[in-house]
């Protein structure tokens, strides 16, 4: 797992991990103290590379709890909890959102060719909300992460709230800066993997993302005793409207929303990946997207929300190596439309 972790951020500890006994290496990586004589793991390390870290910090978890049409006071709610070293346990759980409950809707506009195409919350900020959780959470408060994900919102709701040098009011207007950091060594890690910066940049990213795919603002709040701290992300409008018609399966395998045609770009990239795995560059270059960040959000996250293609390293998402390959709905996605006499 350590060298699984060296190798992932590219450390130049990687080479020599093997050559080195796990009490060398553990101290190079201070994740190993105490004397000579006496060596013991310290909390960062069996919190990143124990797999069952949640025994020594009891509820160390993060719980998704998926609530129908009624919401939070109904009778019915389907939970999944994640457990494991902190990196592995926080990755699931967005990967599992990211699948199950992700969504896009596509707004077709009168006299445009183009459609604007919108999520119905932006993965981006439900990533930010989450990492920002695991990061500041208290590991001394047995209190799980908890996401609750709604028909009309997402709510991310942790213990304890944020230091008291930060007051609500720098949250409305996106302005956090906290004057001592909880959990700096975890912050760290995070940081090593590009989960986070690591310099009150969450929130502004949170605004950013919301703003950007038209969402209603993101709204915080936490009591006067800095108790919890919970982030809550609207659904945007228009998903709204589309699901007025629809009906969640019990199981909260919520899939993202097809308009019943298929965009002809989508049939390009899939039969391009149909030839040979491809590079992300490769794809943008046939979607004709110029801006990374809208190419990422609005055409490759697509194709995988809908499972049409898969990446070829699943493990490392932002692999220099990563490249996109068809997955078995694609085939059959494919072999719908040309039986069908093509796409749009």
């Amino acid at each position: 797992m350590i060298h699984d972790y060296l190798r992932q951020v590219g450390s130049d500890l990687a080479p020599q991990s093997a050559n080195l006994s796990l009490l060398d290496l553990g101290r190079r990586m201070q994740i190993i103290g105490g004397p000579k004589e006496v060596p013991f793991p310290l909390n960062i390390g069996l919190m990143m590379f124990n797999p069952e870290p949640h025994k020594f910090f009891p509820v160390m978890q993060i719980d998704v709890v998926w609530f129908p049409r009624e919401g939070a006071g109904g009778d019915k709610f389907s939970e999944k909890i994640f457990r494991g070293p902190l990196a592995r346990m926080t990755r699931d759980a967005l990967d599992y959102i990211r699948r199950n409950f992700i969504s896009e809707t596509v707004i077709k506009h009168p006299g445009r060719a183009e459609s604007t195409r919108v999520e119905n919350v932006p993965y981006t900020a439900i990533e930010e909300a989450v990492v920002n959780a695991v990061y500041h959470r208290g590991y001394d408060v047995r209190e799980p992460v908890e996401i609750r994900i709604m028909h009309d919102e997402i709510v991310v709701l942790s213990y304890p709230g944020p230091d008291r040098s930060v007051q609500l009011e720098q949250f409305h207007s996106g302005r956090v800066q906290s004057r001592r950091y909880r959990n700096r060594r975890i912050g760290e890690f995070l940081k090593e993997l590009e989960f986070t910066e690591g310099r009150s940049t969450g929130i502004p990213k949170i605004f950013q993302a919301m703003e950007a795919n038209g969402s209603p603002l993101p709204e915080f709040d936490f009591d006067e005793d800095h108790s919890y701290f919970m982030v809550r992300l609207p659904v945007h409008p228009a998903a709204l409207e589309v699901d007025e018609g629809a009906t969640p399966p019990v199981t909260g395998q919520v899939t993202g929303q097809v308009t019943g045609q298929v965009d002809s770009w989508v049939l390009h990239v899939l039969n391009a990946c149909n030839n040979a795995p491809m590079k992300s560059r490769e794809i943008q270059d046939i979607t004709g997207i110029k801006h990374r960040e809208t190419f990422q959000r609005n055409y490759l996250d697509y194709l995988l929300v809908h499972g049409w293609v898969e990446r070829t390293i699943p493990d490392s998402p932002k692999s220099p190596t990563q490249k996109y390959r068809l997955t078995a709905k694609g085939c059959d996605l494919l072999d719908g439309v040309e039986r069908q006499g093509g796409g749009k």
